[in-house]
Formats: structure tokens, sequence, C-alpha cells
């Protein structure tokens, strides 16, 4: 295969659904390594509609730009209680695709 599995995980906000009925918000996110593309990413939301938008958002992103970009692409579109807990989330997710996948595969950082 030509593409590896990241996730990261972060609190939800007390109060939201994603608190009652999961405690975490989290990303899973299919990368390939060697044109640094986001593939695929998987968000745990409570709608369905929520799973599908974010992922749009983030589907495709170059992540050699580095996630600052991905990040204000998000919080530009994604107004809800748990908007801070999936940004975190995948901040997670993004410094282990870097410090962790990137090393295991030989590949530079960039």
């Amino acid at each position: 295969m030509d593409t590896i599995l990241v996730s990261g995980y972060a609190a939800a906000p007390k109060g939201s659904s994603m608190y009652e009925a999961y405690k975490t918000a989290g990303v899973v996110l299919e990368i390939n390594p060697n044109t640094n593309t986001l593939v695929r990413a998987e968000f745990i939301f409570v709608t369905g509609l929520a799973k599908d938008y974010v992922s749009r958002l983030v589907n495709g992103y170059d992540l050699s730009q580095g996630i600052e970009p991905l990040v204000n692409r998000i919080q530009m579109h994604y107004f809800t209680p748990s908007a801070e807990s999936v940004v975190m989330a995948l901040r997670v997710a993004y410094q282990r695709y870097q410090q962790t996948a990137l090393p295991r595969l030989g590949k530079a950082q960039k």
C-alpha cells in the first residue's frame, strides 16, 4: 500500500452531544506519505452530515503546507461546540504523522 493511517484524539467539550455520545473528538487520517496528501479522513461525530462535511473540508489537503492552513479552513467553515476539540485532535494526528510515521518510513520532515 502507498498510504498510512494516523489518528488523534482530544477531549470533547462537556455538555455537547459529542461528549455525551463519545467523550472524545477523534480523527483518523489516511495519508499518502509520498505526496503528503490526505487521501481520506474520518472524524468521530454524532451526525453523518458533520462527518461528511468535515471530511470534504480536509480530503486532498497537502500536508507539506503545514497544519495551520488546514486548521484555518476548518475554523472558517465549521461552527459547532466541538470545533476546537476537532482541531486539537487533528493537530495530534498531524504531530503523530510528523514525529512518528515519517521517521519510521525514512522520510524527511517537510
